[in-house]
């Protein structure tokens, strides 16, 4: 199988799809990895560490596509390349197609490719192993992020996240008990931060105290409890998202009235098109712009920011799937693989995802892939 990894062409992404020794397990089972020359650069990769991971390096972005059966990307690629594109051919990134044009998706189902979107990637326990990995780093960085954001020199109340003897700690309240919330709840827990965590679901509020303890007070995430917590917080996570849906809209604009001035708000469900009505995709270094008194962060890819560590754990949660295909091909790999089979958007021009066929008014194609 010849596989393709192409460098990354949108704005401040520094990943690379796999890591140089993700590429040595796929050569040593057989495949044929053509890399895109600086691909790994801003990762800490350079050409000579995907060649002796036994990777072929080739000289532009059109020569991956040409050469691939399968190409490996962060980013699905954008609309205006899909010329690029064959019948026949897999692309393995994140799709986010629950928020896509309706006519990109046309333009993307003429094309004839399977699409799969590693982000939907799912086990039978409704665990997204791909995004899990991608969502701690997030949470992490969250933190780290949204604690700076505080200070006067990026634009906030001048408040630290911690405290200080005789001075509270900031309230954190973050609204989306999945992985990335849970992440940095713990982050913010051994800053001494005061936390609030919201969700939709008792259930999911129930096993974040099961992991994260009583420390962290939680609430069920309806209109007046959000109202109630964004009225006393100083930062505010938003990490609601459903695997390939939209993300839900939980703060209106008329919303920010009730919090306190220069307070901040990450909106990072801002991939699958944000939870506030006010978020719009940002990126570095003008990563922040004010609303209505309130402070906004929304950068889609914020794992970006730890390239080296973000690439290597997609490499460690992507490899047991792409050994599969190697070992298979894509079409048999997702029929006998149930969790590779929820990743899959598209397959070979078919939809396969209800909530798309649905909005495109076209059969869903069965068997063989599609929900699982």
């Amino acid at each position: 199988m010849d596989i393709g990894i192409p460098k990354e062409v949108r704005a401040r992404e520094h990943r690379v799809a796999l890591a140089p020794a993700g590429v040595k397990a796929l050569t040593q089972s057989g495949a044929r990895v053509w890399v895109e020359s600086r691909a790994g650069d801003e990762a800490g990769f350079s050409d000579g560490d995907f060649q002796s991971a036994g990777g072929t390096t080739v000289y532009s972005r059109r020569e991956v596509f040409g050469r691939s059966e399968l190409v490996l990307g962060m980013h699905a690629p954008e609309r205006d390349e899909y010329d690029l594109l064959h019948a026949g051919q897999s692309v393995l990134a994140f799709w986010g197609l629950a928020a896509a044009r309706a006519e990109d998706l046309h333009a993307l189902l003429a094309s004839g490719i399977t699409a799969v979107g590693v982000e939907i990637i799912e086990d039978a326990r409704g665990n997204a192993p791909v995004l899990t990995a991608m969502s701690e780093i997030a949470g992490q960085l969250a933190l780290t992020i949204g604690s700076g954001l505080l200070l006067n020199e990026f634009g906030g109340k001048g408040v630290l996240l911690g405290g200080a003897p005789g001075v509270p700690p900031a309230s954190f309240v973050i609204i989306g008990a999945g992985t990335l919330g849970r992440a940095a709840a713990r982050s913010a827990l051994g800053t001494g931060a005061h936390v609030i965590l919201l969700d939709r679901s008792v259930e999911h509020l129930r096993y974040a105290c099961e992991h994260l303890g009583k420390a962290v007070p939680t609430m069920l995430a309806t209109r007046p409890n959000i109202e109630k917590a964004l009225s006393f917080a100083d930062l505010v996570l938003f990490a609601a998202a459903t695997h390939g849906e939209r993300a839900p809209l939980l703060m209106t604009r008329d919303m920010l009235k009730v919090m306190k001035p220069r307070s901040v708000i990450m909106d990072l469900s801002i991939d699958m098109g944000g939870c506030c009505e006010t978020s719009r995709p940002t990126v570095f270094p003008h990563a922040t712009y004010e609303v209505d008194g309130i402070l906004h962060f929304c950068v889609p890819n914020l794992p970006s920011a730890a390239a080296r560590s973000a690439t290597l754990a997609l490499t460690n949660a992507l490899l047991p799937y792409l050994l599969e295909i190697v070992k298979k091909g894509v079409v048999s790999a997702l029929r006998d693989n149930a969790e590779l089979r929820r990743g899959a958007y598209i397959v070979e021009g078919g939809v396969c995802k209800e909530s798309l066929a649905r909005l495109l008014n076209v059969p869903l194609r069965q068997p063989g892939c599609g929900e699982g």
